[in-house]
Parts: structure tokens; sequence; C-alpha cells
């Protein structure tokens, strides 16, 4: 299917561009029911998918919501109401949904699926109101296990790119930028061209403006959100998205110069966090004692340097945005 989104002036002044953590719940989670999963998101996968197997049936209901083609319910991702909102302030958006969208979004899924909604969403069809705090629980456990200890990372990724295109519209303009979004979209200068759309985008029931939102996880489709009275959205995949796990080359000079500040230990353990891990596993790649690898992860904390966060019953470390730079910068020095 082809569609079009036309453009006022009045749209194009209040095109904007946001990235939203829930946006990246939906898309990773579609991800992860690929089969395969794409070949750029497997290190990931393999690292997240035990962790969400010793979840159990936890989280069947936000998986459930999720299937690997079809509708994706509008409810679970709301226009963000700034650049970056968190995740807390989108799933307060989401737990004030009202029981008529949650139940149209329902009832797409069904239809898709010969008629029948999955056992696990039919309490939340019966009553949304007391099902969707529950829900945002869900996604806050999977946040935990999945994405919170590479948010800093998502998150640079997805920033560089917003950056990237702001400055591109600068330089040359919003036709151009918008006409470089994607293979499949097409800015003609009167209208917004999206090739093998599953549904139409209609500027008639839509809100004004256009938001653009970057995703890791979306690769390599472009989504749509047609909500009214929000703007439409438009999620495509951000630029980088195929370098997003790779170990970064030249980790050992970084880790050399770092040494020197940190101390060895401090900067061998920050080399291990390319990948986020618990205190036993970071013990045995640094060949420290666990006690002694605790000490120290605990200052690196304490200066902002790594982050925890809780999966299951282990503890799993994660290099901040500062922590990355400061690697970035080390490397500099051998380039």
């Amino acid at each position: 299917m082809r569609t079009e989104l036309h453009f006022s002036t009045q749209d194009l002044a209040l095109t904007r561009f946001a990235v939203s953590p829930m946006q990246e719940v939906v898309t990773s989670l579609r991800a992860l029911a690929g089969s395969p999963v794409p070949a750029l998101h497997r290190r990931w996968a393999g690292q997240v998918r035990e962790r969400l197997a010793a979840a159990g049936p936890a989280l069947d209901r936000l998986t459930a919501l999720v299937p690997p083609t079809g509708h994706l319910p509008d409810f679970l991702n709301p226009a963000p109401a700034g650049f970056s909102p968190g995740l807390a302030e989108e799933l307060a958006a989401i737990t004030a949904t009202g029981a008529g969208q949650v139940r149209a979004d329902l009832d797409i899924m069904a239809a898709e699926a010969g008629g029948r909604l999955p056992a696990a969403l039919a309490p939340l069809y019966r009553d949304p109101a007391a099902q969707l705090p529950r829900l945002a629980a869900d996604v806050e456990a999977y946040w935990e296990l999945a994405l919170a200890p590479y948010w800093a990372r998502i998150r640079a990724l997805l920033a560089a790119d917003v950056f990237h295109r702001s400055r591109q519209a600068a330089e040359h303009g919003t036709a151009r930028m918008l006409g470089e979004l994607h293979d499949t979209v097409r800015w003609d200068g009167a209208a917004l061209r999206l090739e093998q759309r599953h549904c139409a985008v209609a500027r008639l029931t839509a809100g004004a403006g256009l938001l653009l939102l970057p995703s890791a996880f979306a690769w390599p489709r472009v989504l749509t959100r047609v909500l009214p009275p929000d703007p439409p959205q438009l999620i495509y995949p951000a630029r980088g998205t195929a370098t997003l796990w790779e170990r970064p080359p030249g980790a050992a000079a970084r880790t050399d110069a770092l040494a020197g500040v940190l101390g060895r230990s401090r900067a061998r353990l920050l080399a291990e966090l390319d990948s986020p891990a618990s205190t036993t596993e970071l013990a045995l790649r640094a060949g420290l004692s666990p006690a002694g690898a605790s000490q120290h992860l605990t200052a690196l904390r304490t200066a902002g340097l790594t982050s925890a966060h809780r999966a299951g019953h282990a503890v799993l470390h994660a290099r901040t945005a500062v922590a990355d730079s400061l690697f970035d910068r080390a490397g500099q020095e051998f380039h």
C-alpha cells in the first residue's frame, strides 16, 4: 500500500523530534519475537533472552500485546510531551488511557487473529482501568531486564540521529531531511509519501505537525501511529544502528589510557562492561575476587561511571554515558 501525508506551512512549523522509551520497549519486544531475530540485534538478544526466560510467565501479558506482526496498540505509545520523556512519564499516560481506546486496539488485534484475543489479554479487555497499572508494572520489569542496562548506549545513538537530522534540516532544509529518513519515505514538496504501509496515514484525521521518532529497534521498517488529536508519528530506524552492539576497536588502548587515572582494576571492569554483566561475571573476566570486584564497582557507581539494574535475583552493572565518553576520548589519543 502507498499512502501520503499532506503538509501545510503550519504542519512543517510544528514538525519535531522526540526520543521515546516506550517506543523502544515496543520495537525491541517485536525484534525479540522475530524468527529469526534481526542479525544486527542478535548479540543483544542473546544476552536478554536468558533473563526473560528466567522471569517465566510474568511478562506474558506484555508479550501478547506486541505480536511479531500486525497491529501494535496505539495506547502503548502515547505522543511524547517533550523531546525526551522518562519511562515513568510515558507509563503515567498509558495508565490514564480510556477504556474505549484500549478495547479498540484489542478489537483490531482480535480481528487480525481470527476473532480471538490471547487469553493473557482477556482481563485487560474486561477491565482496562484495573489492568493498566499491572501492565505498567510489566513494562517496568521488562525495562529493567532488557533495556535499562543498555539505555545510555541506545539513547546516545538516538540523540546522535536527532542531531544529524536537525543539522541537515538547518543546512539543507526540512524537505531534504524528510526525504532522507528512509528508503520508503519520499517528500515531493507538498506531501510525505510512504511506501509499503499496511494502513493509511490521513491528514484529515490527524493532528497538526509531524512527530519524528528515531528507533534502535524499528529496523528495517518505518512504523506509523495516527491517533487524533495527536500529531501523526513516524518511527524510523536511527542512523548507526548496525554498529550499536559492536565492540569498539582499540579497547586495550583505551583501558591502558584510563588505568593511569582510575587504576588498572577499575579500568578493566569498565572495559568489560561493553555489555552489562553481574558482579560474578565481571570478577571472573577481570581476574578479581567477587568481593574485590564489588568494592571497585561500588566506587565506580558512586562516581557516576556505572549503573546497577535488578535482573531477577542478580544485579547487572552497566557503563553510563559518562563512562562511554571517557572511553571515546581515551581512544582518540591512539588514532
